[in-house]
């Protein structure tokens, strides 16, 4: 399967999937517009439909690569939806992980152990030695989380893994089509994004970026995914420094 798909196939085929889900959501959403729509950082109204549009639509693009992608991607965007519906104020690990040790699962909690569980179960697909499948579970997992820590600003989540994925789309194989399937679902909800007419929420940050994370495993030996899995864990102990970092960018 993996030799007879093609990069520009799973780009095309997850941005098409992707405006496709969102202009169905937009016409029919299940339980009415009013689930649908929320206040922006600017307080205008803009709709979830790209978010579970880019998900579904990545998943099914890497799910067509390798089987491990296309279990973390979706595990990701769900873990995210459960956060976009029932999320708290509380924002970043330690006051999600406070939380629990008091008793209290929150739904950080929940998307924390969720997507790294997927990753590690995804991990363990895509490599074979056992050091290599955790260090595989950490980059997809914490590309996940660092998307999603950057979606502070229309377009920031969507710009950064076309910017981080595009040199991906010069290698040949699964990494350039796992690449792909993140790229074309990130470009087809970009012009939207930036537009204030949506935003991807969380479904979408993570289930992009935990495609991009697929892409980079499948690229990578040890020694890339060390680094790599060391520039996610750094990226989340700072996590309050790259969202004030990506909400200042100028695009």
């Amino acid at each position: 399967m993996i030799d007879r798909v093609r990069s520009p196939d799973s780009f095309l085929l997850s941005a098409v999937l992707t405006r496709a889900g969102q202009a169905l959501l937009r016409a029919n959403p299940p339980g009415g517009r009013g689930p649908w729509e929320r206040k922006n950082h600017a307080g205008r109204s803009v709709g979830l439909y790209a978010g579970p549009a880019s998900a579904l639509a990545t998943a099914v693009a890497a799910a067509r690569v390798h089987p491990g992608a296309g279990l973390a991607v979706p595990a990701a965007g769900v873990c995210g939806a459960y956060d976009d519906v029932a999320g708290d104020h509380r924002r970043g690990f330690r006051a999600h992980l406070g939380a629990l040790r008091d008793g209290e699962v929150t739904s950080g909690a929940v998307k924390l152990f969720g997507i790294s569980t997927a990753g590690l179960v995804a991990g363990a697909l895509m490599k074979e030695r056992p050091v290599d499948r955790v260090l595989a579970g950490v980059v997809i997992a914490g590309a996940a989380h660092f998307v999603n820590l950057v979606d502070v600003r229309p377009g920031r989540a969507a710009g950064a893994v076309l910017v981080l994925g595009a040199p991906g789309l010069l290698r040949k194989g699964p990494g350039g089509e796992l690449t792909a399937a993140a790229l074309g679902g990130a470009a087809a909800v970009l012009p939207d994004d930036l537009g204030e007419r949506v935003m991807i929420g969380d479904v979408g940050a993570h289930a992009l970026g935990a495609a991009l994370g697929a892409a980079v495993v499948v690229c990578n030996r040890r020694a890339g995914l060390v680094a790599h899995a060391a520039a996610v864990v750094a990226a989340a102990a700072c996590g309050d420094r790259v969202s004030a970092w990506a909400r200042d960018l100028r695009l």
